[in-house]
């Protein structure tokens, strides 16, 4: 693989290659990478709820729970701020929609330094599919024992660009192991939705059975 320079990221972008919305500005635009700004969507764990028994707390099961709504959602305004409080884990959405039409090229994300030296973790290395589009999850948690305040429109982290050995079609670029993509199109609105593990393989899994499961899906 080779990673795309700020030519071959600009190419990419005069040619639908790759799509930001909104559109990009130069301060976002690195020598071989592409910073993401910070969105107005936010989703907060929450620790408990009421039920007719008394004060519950939540213990979410992802396999297997209903409840895996198990956070408060916010938008907020132009103008407004964040503020993290200590120890506190909170999910955000990227300000840009990224589109990689291109599908010969993918994407690793990172965070920027400047986040972590506040103290932030922003725990999202990883792969951006070909083929995705929709905003991206920036999971945030603050180390420190202090309030950390962020605002939406600051660069939080950053796009590196990859050729891929060969290229895929749409239909094998859709397919992520037996099924297709689950994150897709996403939006503030989708943020949580659509981000766990589900279908067969979970029926798999929560019942323990592991070896059945890899019979069956043998490559």
């Amino acid at each position: 693989m080779s990673v795309l320079t700020k030519k071959e990221i600009l190419k990419e972008i005069k040619n639908s290659g790759l799509i930001f919305n909104p559109n990009l500005d130069r301060y976002q635009l690195q020598p071989h990478a592409v910073d993401l700004r910070l969105g107005f969507h936010f989703c907060v764990p929450k620790t408990w709820k009421l039920e007719k028994e008394g004060r519950r707390a939540f213990n979410i099961d992802y396999l297997n729970d209903k409840e895996r709504n198990s956070f408060d959602e916010m938008n907020l305004k132009e103008g407004q701020y964040f503020e993290i409080l200590p120890r506190e884990f909170v999910i955000a959405s990227t300000l840009e929609k990224v589109e990689i039409n291109n599908l010969n090229i993918m994407a690793v994300l990172y965070p920027r330094s400047s986040f972590n030296r506040r103290g932030l973790s922003v725990d999202l290395s990883g792969i951006v599919d070909t083929g995705y589009k929709g905003k991206l999850m920036i999971p945030i948690r603050n180390n420190t024992n202090q309030i950390v305040k962020i605002y939406p429109g600051e660069r939080i982290c950053q796009l590196v660009f990859q050729d891929l050995k060969s290229k895929l079609t749409q239909e094998e670029a859709d397919i992520h192991g037996v099924e297709k993509a689950k994150n897709l199109g996403l939006e503030d609105s989708d943020i949580l939705k659509n981000s766990y593990d589900k279908g067969e393989e979970t029926k798999y899994i929560s019942k323990g059975k592991i070896k059945e499961l890899k019979e069956k899906y043998n490559i």
